[in-house]
């Protein structure tokens, strides 16, 4: 499921925003330059506002902003990266240099918490490391595939 939603084109390892609002865009921009069915503004504004009902950071170094768009069919997902690190929360000065966004139709609100929970086992320490390692988005993309095929354990 994550390899599906994620796959290779909506893989960035080298994002150039620097600021949240910049990253939004960008990643929104990988999402309609491979899907131009899809409406820029409307997924750009499921994202917004649901950034400013919460901030969407999970861990350190970590962000998953997610939304739901009325005018979407399905899960789609973006990973980006940043090697310099993206200032996401100026109140708390959170740098975050990994960020996988996802957006849904309002019909797949019951697999949000299971696909969420599935991507936050992803993403522990080791796993990162290897993330990090990804030399290009289809070396990213197989390790998603590896994960899903059990290859690579989830944590415990």
């Amino acid at each position: 499921m994550l390899s599906e939603i994620f796959d290779v084109q909506h893989i960035k390892l080298n994002l150039e925003s620097e600021t949240k609002d910049e990253v939004f865009e960008e990643l929104v921009a990988t999402i309609t330059a491979q899907h131009p069915e899809l409406n820029h503004q409307d997924l750009l504004e499921a994202i917004t506002t649901r950034e400013s009902q919460m901030n969407t950071a999970v861990a350190p170094g970590i962000a998953i902003p997610h939304g739901y768009c009325h005018t979407l069919n399905g899960i789609v997902g973006v990973v980006g990266i940043s090697r310099a690190g993206i200032e996401y929360d100026t109140e708390m000065k959170e740098t975050v240099h990994y960020i996988f966004m996802v957006l849904m139709s309002c019909d797949h609100r019951e697999k949000h918490l299971t696909f969420l929970s599935k991507l936050l086992k992803l993403l522990d320490p080791q796993m990162l490391s290897e993330i990090q390692e990804a030399k290009s988005a289809q070396d990213f993309h197989n390790i998603l595939c590896r994960f899903e095929q059990g290859s690579i354990k989830e944590p415990a």
